[in-house]
């Protein structure tokens, strides 16, 4: 039952009905809605920002999960990415070393692979900052892994071309010299016999009679056969493959002609006197990718370690060149 409300009217001196005008009634409900709308944003807003919804709490959780998965991907990255290093520095320092092949420098371990846009899967996964960041780091990793693997192709085939790389090195005494008494001069700064002061002098002297033969060192192909004008005089060079060339100067008389290949130990041509010399004798270089280097650590074939000791020490001498 509607209770009904009365008020005391002190100019008519009685008790009267009250009657709430309807405009009042209206700002009343108004301003009742309006307050409960703001508390109930206000209550909402807290609950919102201090309380998860059930939803929330597993995006939150699997959110969690994926962290410690990447976690643990990421220090299997590292892993890997140290074995890699690992295997580059094998490839490079120890395998390539043993057969004289260049190194390769990672950035083209990368490089190359890159242009071939062999792995492009991985970058489908997302766009994240989580996953661009393993995706990247999982295609450096698969780039390197296929660049070594064509690594290790090439150092097969160089195991399988074994026997051609050995006899391309150089491994003999251009003249025999049983009793290591021929060397003359060495590698490295001399006197000039000419001109009295020091000059870099690239290769060896071998002092010899007049017509004594001159070996090959090596295998391989003549390129020059010929009088050179530029103080060698008769001469002949070699190219043995592999990065590897020789030159033999001063020479009496040339019996290898242009383009002829030849094998180790093979006569070339006989000792001499002729261009910058200052007596019968062989000079004798090897070159290694184009420069220049001591031919004394390249006769391993025809001495023993005690005789390569006295030959280093009778080179090492510093004294007067012959050319």
């Amino acid at each position: 039952m509607k209770k009904i409300k009365y008020y005391y009217n002190t100019h008519t001196l009685r008790y009267e009905k009250l009657e709430v005008p309807l405009r009042v009634r209206l700002l009343q409900l108004f301003g009742f809605i309006a307050a409960s709308i703001v508390t109930g944003l206000i209550i909402f807003a807290i609950a919102f920002r201090y309380i998860d919804s059930p939803k929330e709490k597993l995006l939150r959780q699997q959110n969690d999960d994926l962290k410690e998965g990447y976690g643990i991907l990421q220090e299997r990255l590292q892993q890997l990415e140290l074995q890699m290093d690992e295997l580059a520095n094998r490839d490079n320092d120890v395998y390539r070393t043993i057969f004289g092949a260049d190194p390769i420098p990672d950035s083209a371990r990368i490089r190359e692979m890159e242009k071939r846009k062999e792995v492009q899967l991985v970058q489908r996964l997302g766009e994240s900052e989580l996953v661009n960041g393993i995706t990247s780091q999982l295609n450096n990793l698969a780039l390197r892994m296929a660049y070594q693997d064509k690594s290790f192709n090439d150092i097969t085939n160089m195991v399988k071309n074994k026997e051609q790389l050995l006899a391309a090195i150089p491994a003999i005494q251009p003249v025999s010299n049983k009793n290591l008494t021929r060397i003359a001069s060495g590698y490295g700064y001399r006197i000039d016999p000419i001109y009295k002061d020091r000059r870099a002098h690239r290769g060896l002297d071998f002092t010899a009679p007049m017509g004594t033969p001159i070996y090959a060192t090596a295998d391989g192909v003549v390129t020059d056969a010929g009088f050179n004008t530029g103080g060698f005089g008769n001469r002949v060079v070699i190219n043995h493959g592999y990065g590897f060339e020789t030159l033999y100067g001063h020479m009496y008389r040339i019996k290898a002609r242009v383009g002829q290949k030849v094998k180790r130990g093979e006569v070339i041509g006989y000792v001499g006197n002729t261009g910058k010399s200052s007596g019968a004798h062989c000079h004798y270089e090897v070159h290694r990718k184009g420069i220049p280097v001591d031919p004394i650590y390249y006769f391993y074939n025809d001495l023993t370690p005690a005789q390569f000791d006295r030959l280093l020490k009778l080179a090492a001498a510093s004294n007067q060149s012959m050319d």
